[in-house]
């Protein structure tokens, strides 16, 4: 990582509101380099990736690598995709999956980073989280709507459902997911990537 990125990195892991996160032993699990083309903005890194210290190091991000079209190397390389979740920490665990980011963690973060990347071309909403602070109000009424009107945010945006197995229920009764979104995706992705 550059040095002006390692620098917000030992800032963010040294912030109080992180204390809980040093004390637990975490790490910051987020990627980035001068030169990503594509952000891909998630919610929060799950109990495996905060374990292994690899963003999307789950059964979620072969999913995800498989509808974006590229290799795990081209994933992992931050030259190529910088990997900023809402909050780079795992949360908990809650009643029904995992605790939502805190709040006030990307409006604190994100703009120090991103300004930092000045060549992304392409900015990948995985979730309601991301999507809501990213389009604003110009997101729909909810995850699906939002995700079915994907036109409407290209070509610097694009919003997508959680790849989660605990999601595939939705991707079966919205079958349009795979048949347009997914086809989109992979286009932009190559295009951006070329």
């Amino acid at each position: 990582m550059p040095a002006e990125l390692e620098l917000i990195r030992a800032e963010l892991v040294a912030d109080p509101d992180n204390a809980w996160a040093r004390e637990l032993g975490y790490e910051p699990v987020f990627a980035a380099a001068p030169g990503a083309r594509i952000a891909l903005i998630g919610q929060a890194p799950g109990r495996k990736a905060q374990e292994s210290g690899v963003p999307w190091d789950d059964a979620s991000g072969v999913k995800l690598r498989e509808w974006l079209g590229v290799t795990d190397e081209q994933f992992y390389d931050p030259a190529l995709f910088a990997i900023l979740p809402m909050d780079f920490y795992f949360p908990g665990k809650g009643a029904s999956g995992d605790l939502p980011p805190r709040k006030d963690f990307a409006p604190k973060w994100h703009p120090r980073l991103l300004g930092r990347l000045p060549d992304i071309a392409l900015t990948l909403l995985v979730g309601g989280y991301a999507q809501k602070y990213y389009l604003g109000a110009s997101a729909g009424a909810n995850l699906t709507e939002t995700v079915r009107a994907y036109r409407d945010y290209l070509p610097s945006k694009l919003p997508l459902v959680h790849p989660s197995p605990l999601n595939f229920r939705w991707q079966k009764k919205n079958p349009w997911f795979e048949a347009e979104v997914v086809p989109a995706l992979r286009a932009r992705v190559r295009e951006v990537l070329a």
